[in-house]
């Protein structure tokens, strides 16, 4: 208990409990962790400042002032695996990542990556998709024997070159992902690794970065054990998440408990794009200057643990570098294949690059493409990383909406918090499902929430056309006629005055959306106001960019009436609610508890409560009338008509 009234006391400021990253995590945590930054004065350390404190929580471990107690300069530092064990237990984010044996720094690696992500938070999309993309070019994947001396590993791999990260998984056996300080650290390796014995198969003879390390003899000390600190690749189920959540002390903090079990670790940050830079791999084959790039939730803030990788073919490096033409009569340019158009060109590239990955590429399995799609792609799967992946071809709109919410994700850790959560709702009331069909996606429920947060008083988030306003000349882009073009600059966005807990916004979505006049208005976050329905959807999104699309056209009648009512309902569960009576009785409350599905044991009760959920104005309205009997009928009159101009759908 103490140990947790530590970990509050640290994650508190300013009334607010700050979002549980990589070291705000680790105060729910056990041994040196706790030590270094709940338990210091019990360490023997000097007391740490409230600065220092708050720099700890959002970098994931203290700054340039040293190692933390118990762990002497030069010592090689043991990553840490996310705990499972207590419910109470605030479970860290990721493994801390380690230093290579060829140069351990006397500085921790926990505050090398934390010094890391204080940066990455001062970068543009771009920027922080250029790096990540150029430290999986000098990354490789290792399948490991099930027993090995982890260190003896490391030193062999360090001969080829100083490696700078690195980190174990378990996926059909287990794997490492080593990310050397130089490229030509790759090349040294792949320069010293054979063939595999043909025995009873014939091999494609394409050398990849994906290595199957064996041993030569089973028995030495390079077998000693088994790597113990495996990172883990895919979140918690629901129902291992709830007993965790009824153990916090307000939603704020149930919330970034999800938040915290559900996003992607470095890790497996790291891990997706090494998946897209081994497709980059076989596409230049072909086409020497493309690129592969992730989009979508791998990018954008997102994404949870076990989501798939979308990604795609870029073009655009080849055309942005203009050759430099030598002073003369003649002009050069290079033969090229002419076809009719620009969707048969991208078919045509995909069917050879799928047809590339499925009949050479080591790991690559279930390969389908759907060519004649409205976006054509190929999927497959990708069995050393473990992920299901898209692959389309230049799909730039998709990027913009990518850095987008990327943007409104770093603008404030609730945006994020409340994401997470709602998403894990919607999940589990069914109203979301990972096959396309006729209910509302994660897309359009995300939108759904940041409209929501540019309607608040004051907002949380700027619309879209606030932040075209900031836009720069570097900013401007205009994507097959549509204006796409706001600022990438975060430090030119001002944070909003917007004080509201997460216990309070939570509540408040459900009431909104619960009483939306989803058959008049549509959402719009460019405006970040309701417009009325261009056309008869039962739900309409406009699209940020593609003005004249709505995302959630799918949407029918039936799954909208669904999502209202769930909405009703967890809106109900939360005002009724009796949480030291809850707690007494150990029975879910808060967010745990609308995320249990209902309407199954008591299916009457869901439906008149559905019924309707009256606003603010309605609520102080009706209490109104018992306190003022003179003006009954006035009011009676004003609440009715209230009552006929908010439809449930």
């Amino acid at each position: 208990m103490a140990q947790r009234a530590g970990g509050r006391a640290l994650c508190l400021l300013r009334g607010r409990l700050l979002p549980p990253g990589p070291a705000a995590a680790r105060l729910g945590s056990s041994g040196p962790a706790l030590q270094r930054a709940g338990g210091a004065e019990e360490a023997g350390e000097a007391p740490r400042s409230p600065r220092a404190v708050v720099s700890c929580l959002l970098s994931g471990g203290w700054g340039r002032g040293g190692d933390a107690p118990g762990e002497a300069a030069g010592r090689p530092r043991v990553a840490v695996s996310r705990p499972r064990g207590s419910a109470c237990d605030l479970p860290a984010r990721s493994a801390a990542w380690r230093a290579g044996p060829a140069a351990w720094p006397g500085r921790t690696a926990c505050a090398e990556a934390g010094d890391a992500e204080v940066n990455s938070r001062k970068k543009t999309f771009t920027e922080v998709q250029t790096e990540r993309l150029e430290q999986a070019d000098r990354s490789v994947l290792i399948k490991c024997p099930s027993k090995l001396n982890e260190k003896k590993l490391l030193q062999y791999l360090s001969t080829h070159g100083k490696i700078d990260n690195y980190f174990f998984f378990e996926n059909r056996g287990v794997h490492a992902l080593i990310e050397f300080s130089e490229k030509s650290s790759v090349a040294s390796l792949q320069a010293v690794t054979g063939i595999p014995r043909a025995a009873e198969h014939h091999v494609v003879p394409y050398k990849s970065r994906l290595f199957t390390f064996t041993l030569k003899n089973p028995g030495s000390q390079a077998a000693e054990e088994r790597p113990v600190n495996l990172s883990p690749q895919f979140h918690i189920p629901v129902n291992e998440l709830i007993p965790k959540l009824c153990c916090a002390d307000s939603i704020s903090s149930q919330m970034y408990i999800l938040l915290n079990e559900y996003q992607l670790t470095e890790e497996n940050i790291k891990l997706r794009y090494l998946a897209c830079s081994l497709v980059r791999d076989f596409a230049r084959a072909y086409f020497p200057d493309s690129t592969v790039k992730p989009f979508g939730s791998s990018v954008n803030t997102f994404g949870k643990l076990g989501c798939d990788v979308d990604m795609f073919l870029d073009f655009r490096d080849i055309q942005k570098h203009p050759t430099k033409m030598k002073k003369g009569p003649f002009e050069m340019e290079y033969q090229m294949k002419r076809l009719p158009s620009e969707r048969l060109a991208t078919q045509k590239i995909l069917s050879i690059i799928g047809d590339c990955l499925d009949n050479f590429g080591p790991g690559y399995s279930s390969v389908q493409k759907i060519l004649n799609a409205r976006c054509p792609l190929v999927k497959f799967s990708h069995q050393p990383t473990g992920f299901q992946c898209d692959l389309s071809v230049s799909n730039s709109i998709a990027i913009k909406c990518s850095e987008l919410l990327y943007i409104y994700g770093c603008l404030d850790p609730r945006v994020r918090a409340l994401v997470f959560s709602l998403r894990c709702w919607a999940r589990v009331h069914g109203l979301t499902n990972s096959v396309p069909g006729t209910w509302i996606t994660n897309f359009s429920l995300t939108m759904m929430i940041m409209f929501f947060l540019q309607k608040r008083s004051p907002p949380i988030i700027p619309t879209l056309d606030q932040l075209k306003e900031l836009a720069d000349e570097k900013d401007k882009h205009v994507i097959g006629g549509y204006d796409c073009s706001f600022v990438s600059d975060l430090s030119k966005i001002k944070p909003t005055k917007n004080n509201e807990t997460l216990d309070e916004l939570l509540c408040d979505f459900f009431q909104y959306f619960g009483n939306f006049d989803f058959r008049k208005n549509s959402i719009n976050l460019r405006k970040g106001k309701e417009v009325n329905k261009p056309e008869s959807s039962p739900l309409y999104i406009w699209n940020p960019f593609e003005q004249d699309l709505n995302i959630s056209k799918n949407v029918n009648q039936p799954q909208l009436e669904k999502f209202v009512a769930v909405a009703r309902e967890s809106a109900w569960i939360l005002q009724k609610e009796d949480k030291t009576q809850q707690m007494i009785n150990k029975e879910p409350w808060g967010l745990a508890a609308v995320l249990i599905p209902f309407g199954k044991s008591n299916p009457n009760a869901m439906k008149s409560r559905t019924k309707g959920i009256g606003s603010e104005t309605i609520k102080s309205l009706l209490d109104s009338l018992k306190s003022v009997p003179s003006s009954r009928g006035k009011q009676t009159e004003a609440l009715g008509c209230m009552i006929v101009e908010a439809p449930v759908a």
